[in-house]
């Protein structure tokens, strides 16, 4: 290589660089990401107790990183060379077979898990209904065959089964539920949540183990909603060449009323939200996403009333819980930190179901609201 071409792509670099810079700079800032289905770092404030911690620099850099300009082709492209090189996995979404991403389930902190299990003997000494513990593995369990040579996960049925042993509250065997059928969609390929047909088998383990009749499938017709669903593991693993998933629905939502709580005032709800088939979060076309409560009744139906302490799991798998309940209380503890036993008692609840999946119940930090 000469000394003037050296000179040449020396100069070229520096000039690309300079031109990303500037253009970054000159774009307005956006917001959101509806691509990577987040909020993006705003500017840091400048002061010296960020200066001096370091804080700072990581917003700075997390700032720059979020706004460079084609920032969703340099994304696409980190997750191609990835996958190019060889490597099984990227931000902690493994590549898996038959076009399906997984995220990586890591060994969760076991005296966290004992101080959760605590909170939920708890509430089960707490009311005066039956309380039900239900854990929804991943698909890095139920779909172990689809990850990569060698790839490390959590043994979550292990795990599950050591906290059934341990609690006083009556068990709802998801595992077994779903493992049976590991061969179906049983979850979205491009997100971690489960399809309608993965919430459809939960629900009837969740009807076993209340001594209730199981619904059949039969019974219901599937229509597809849509066919261009890129959830969360297509945001965050960079992944662009894999086909979109399908959402579909089984349950009619006429004969139900529902009953919201996105600010904490009540408002009219809906089983399906048809608006969101046409953004990037599509999931929240069950009952209309996040929420801190939300009461589904269906009409002339003569079943007990169930309070579901839940994570989004259980978004697509209300519909089949309206089948057996006249009415199902969606108590969500990220956002509502109520009074559980005051709850159950003011509504004349009948059942306690608390359901989460693996990961967001080894997550998630309010799980101290149980013993309210």
């Amino acid at each position: 290589m000469t000394k003037k071409f050296s000179m040449f792509l020396t100069v070229l670099f520096c000039a690309f660089i300079g031109g990303m810079s500037v253009i970054s700079l000159l774009l307005p800032d956006k917001d959101f990401s509806p691509l990577e289905n987040r909020y993006l770092q705003k500017p840091p404030k400048l002061a010296l107790e960020t200066l001096g911690s370091g804080k700072f620099m990581e917003d700075a850099e997390d700032y720059v990183s979020d706004h460079i300009v084609g920032r969703d082709f340099w994304v696409a492209a980190k997750a191609w060379s990835e996958r190019l090189s060889g490597k099984k996995e990227n931000n902690g979404v493994y590549f898996g077979a038959q076009d399906t991403l997984i995220s990586r389930v890591n060994t969760p902190d076991q005296s966290k898990l004992d101080k959760d299990m605590g909170y939920l003997d708890s509430l089960v000494g707490n009311v005066d209904v039956p309380v039900y513990f239900g854990l929804i593995p991943s698909a890095a369990e139920i779909w172990k065959d689809r990850l990569p040579a060698g790839a490390p996960s959590a043994d979550e049925k292990a795990i599950i089964d050591s906290l059934y042993f341990s609690t006083g509250a009556s068990t709802i065997d998801v595992y077994g539920a779903l493992a049976p059928h590991s061969q179906e969609d049983l979850y979205y390929r491009t997100d971690h949540h489960w399809t309608s047909l993965g919430a459809f088998y939960g629900a009837n383990a969740i009807f076993k183990a209340l001594g209730m009749e199981p619904i059949d499938l039969a019974n219901y017709r599937k229509t597809t909603v849509t066919e261009q669903f890129n959830g969360t593991l297509f945001s965050t693993s960079g992944v662009r060449w894999l086909p979109p998933d399908q959402i579909d629905t089984y349950v009619p939502d006429e004969g139900v009323k529902v009953t919201s709580w996105f600010k904490g005032v009540s408002e009219e709800g809906s089983l399906y939200v048809d608006s969101y088939l046409d953004v990037k979060d599509k999931y929240s076309y069950f009952l209309g996403g996040r929420q801190p409560l939300c009461v589904v009744e269906t009409e002339g139906r003569t079943g007990p009333r169930v309070l579901v302490i839940r994570d989004s799991y259980s978004d697509c798998l209300t519909p089949f819980l309206t089948q057996r309940f006249s009415q199902v209380h969606l108590f969500d503890p990220r956002d509502n930190l109520t009074s559980i036993k005051g709850y159950v008692e003011e509504n004349e609840i009948n059942a306690v179901v608390v359901l989460f999946s693996f990961a967001n119940f080894a997550a998630e930090s309010n799980l101290f609201v149980l013993a309210r």
